[in-house]
């Protein structure tokens, strides 16, 4: 019996999954499961660097989770860093640093990978079949875009269009003005033609959200339009199509203080909401997307998951 530790170090949030492995059925983090939100690409994603205080905040909640893994007496970590850590000018110095006050080696991987165990996250939640998906991964720093089915990637690439990046370039009103929306649209066609052209090649039938930022759209819709508890012990579910259009809408004609009363709306995608829903919807506009799954696995589940099937467990 192991137990084993996963730190997913997003731009956003640092995740923490601690799971026991044995020879039954793996449950990510069936022992331990934390997120804290340390916003590390505040004040500086757009500028290349992490910012001090960002760095004491990503600093301290590394400290937490190295007490958790303490505790539940973990006999491996996996630690891997995305786009806010492999694209500030300071993300060596970071990594030093958590390696230097807990022990804790991070690994800094690109967007492609990135993009990989993503996919190995997603399948395990997801019956994706012999069609083609459209996997989409809206993180702080990067969007990833996976082409796929249940036994082969098409198609990957990571963008730069990250929820915190695009708030920090487009949303400068509150609520987001018209010609805000407007830039920010003709941004995703000067930056997406080449996922256009592969959608148009393998013809996706659905969009898969991964995690995130579909989390929250799926709580936003259960809140307004439904009653019922989600399925918990589901780690993929559908979201209504004509729902998340109608939430995407007053998400867009919102001001901070009215984000901020939406029950299911946490606090830390407040802000950066807006631009994922406009993004939401220009792919599902462009690609004429008729069903929409959320994933509750993406890439710290897929870490885990690429561990198991490479017998590194």
């Amino acid at each position: 019996m192991k137990h084993i530790a996963i730190i997913d170090l997003g731009t956003n949030t640092f995740h923490l999954l601690i799971t026991e492995i044995n020879d039954t059925v793996v449950v990510p983090g069936n022992i331990c499961k934390k997120t804290i939100p340390v916003k590390l690409g505040h004040n500086g994603i757009n500028q290349g660097f992490i910012h001090s205080d960002a760095f004491l905040r990503g600093i301290k909640a590394l400290e937490n989770f190295h007490q958790l893994i303490i505790q539940h007496k973990v006999n491996q970590v996996k630690a891997m860093a995305t786009a806010a850590i492999r694209n500030a000018s300071n993300g060596d110095d970071f990594i030093a640093e958590v390696k230097k006050k807990t022990g804790i080696e991070i690994e800094m991987i690109d967007g492609e990978t990135e993009a990989c165990l993503i996919y190995a996250g997603v399948r395990e939640a997801v019956k994706l079949g012999t069609e083609t998906g459209l996997i989409m991964d809206i993180g702080g720093g990067s969007v990833e875009f996976i082409l796929c089915n249940s036994t082969e990637i098409f198609w990957k690439r990571s963008f730069p269009l990250g929820a915190a990046k695009m708030m920090d370039q487009f949303h400068h009103s509150d609520p987001i003005s018209a010609q805000d929306v407007q830039l920010f649209t003709d941004h995703l066609d000067e930056t997406l033609p080449e996922l256009i052209n592969q959608c148009i090649q393998y013809q996706p039938t659905k969009l898969i959200g991964s995690a995130g930022a579909f989390e929250t759209f799926e709580e936003l819709v259960r809140r307004r339009f439904h009653s019922e508890e989600k399925e918990k012990n589901l780690p993929a579910r559908q979201i209504n199509l004509d729902h998340f259009n109608v939430m995407a809408s007053l998400l867009l004609q919102s001001t901070h203080e009215e984000r901020s009363e939406m029950p299911g709306l946490v606090a830390l995608r407040v802000d950066m909401i807006v631009v994922a829903a406009l993004l939401t919807q220009f792919i599902i506009n462009r690609l004429s997307i008729k069903k929409l799954t959320i994933s509750e696995y993406s890439l710290k589940e897929g870490i885990l998951f690429d561990l198991l099937s490479r017998k590194e467990i």
